[in-house]
């Protein structure tokens, strides 16, 4: 007998047409930890997913830097994202393509994908934002729904940015798991804009640098938090969950971000095509060179698990933002890149030490506690 398909909650402020988060609501849960309290817990064996860090409030200095980024990186964005739908529309057609980010640093990046294929192709790809937490696997129940919404679909995952590659890996293992047991198969391949670890084979750029929405927190992602999965208040058979926080609609940017990036698509179709060609030529095999970078500097600071060292600007932010950080390494040839990230280490008081031995721009340190 079929399993009954449950629907998840409408969620989020982006529009329907963008995106369809596939999740479950638990806005009634107080599950915020302060940083402190929650790094302790997660360094003695409290599963991350099973709590929330307290969100983020950008100071006003901080959110003008949000803008500033964004005017200043929107046209090397867009051309990223063209880089990657092409590159989509290559390896799988638009037929029964149907596209699924990872919540939540790849919802913006599915939105802008869908609407750069939307642009340049006048095709509507369905877009589904679902979870996956390390360690844990991607949510199997959103996988069903999608199956059960379109039979035939050939889904690309997509997700902002990679770090060391723990979801890429995450996501093949989940994959293998769900092909196992189920008749519709998935494909394991991740497309991101920005790879700096060389772990992926569909990328805009190996580049790292900062993508806008890095920058901030639920307010850039359509006011979701991290998705969460703690079965002491959550069911097995159901969504994975996240919080809805409407208490930031007036502050959320995260229409913004996607409208003003989307306005630059038809500017960029040139350095598209000449990027893309660029990349014909290259050998898009994921190497892991990043991660030689993070054993090097486990290596030379004497970090006991990898699980500390969090490379590439996307995930030094994220540090910064939501854990205890111990100290910022920086390549210096980079620092024109950083300026949010000097900005929230001095607010945060986090040293900063010069360090070019790395294949990315910058690395955060969680401290042991």
């Amino acid at each position: 007998m079929n399993k009954p398909i449950v629907k998840p909650d409408k969620m989020g402020s982006y529009k329907e047409e963008d995106v369809i988060f596939l999740l479950r609501d638990i806005s009634n849960f107080k599950i915020e930890r302060k940083s402190e309290e929650r790094e302790k817990l997660i360094q003695s064996g409290t599963h991350y997913s099973e709590m929330l860090p307290v969100e983020y409030q950008p100071t006003e200095e901080y959110l003008s830097l949000f803008h500033n980024t964004l005017e200043q990186y929107s046209k090397r964005v867009a051309i990223a994202v063209g880089v990657v739908a092409e590159q989509i529309k290559e390896r799988n057609g638009l037929e029964n393509l149907v596209l699924v980010s990872l919540a939540r640093a790849g919802t913006p990046i599915g939105i802008l994908i869908k609407r750069y294929l939307s642009f340049k192709y006048q095709v509507e790809v369905p877009h589904y934002s679902i979870s996956i937490i390390r360690g844990r696997g991607i949510d199997e129940v959103a996988i069903d729904y999608i199956f059960d919404q379109h039979p035939q679909a050939k889904i690309q995952f997509v997700d902002g940015w990679t770090g060391k590659g723990a979801i890429t890996y995450e996501l093949d293992e989940a994959c293998k798991a769900y092909n196992a047991t189920h008749e519709a198969k998935l494909d394991s391949s991740l497309s991101v804009l920005a790879d700096p670890g060389h772990c992926v084979s569909i990328y805009g750029t190996r580049d790292d640098f900062l993508i806008p929405s890095a920058c901030l927190n639920s307010t850039v992602s359509g006011l979701v938090s991290r998705t969460v999965l703690n079965y002491d208040f959550m069911e097995e058979s159901d969504f994975h969950g996240a919080k809805y926080y409407k208490e930031l609609t007036d502050v959320d940017v995260s229409n913004l971000y996607v409208d003003t990036l989307t306005s630059e698509f038809a500017l960029v179709q040139n350095e598209v095509a000449e990027k893309l060609e660029e990349l014909r030529k290259e050998d898009a095999t994921p190497s892991w060179k990043g991660m030689r970078s993070v054993e090097g500097i486990q290596d030379k600071f004497g970090i006991n698990n990898t699980h500390f060292i969090k490379p590439g600007v996307g995930e030094t932010t994220r540090v910064l933002l939501r854990r205890v950080p111990w100290k910022i390494l920086v390549n210096p040839k980079y620092s024109n890149d950083l300026t949010h990230i000097l900005m929230l280490a001095k607010e945060r008081n986090v040293p900063i030490e010069e360090f070019t031995d790395m294949s990315y721009s910058c690395c955060g340190i969680i401290k042991e506690l």
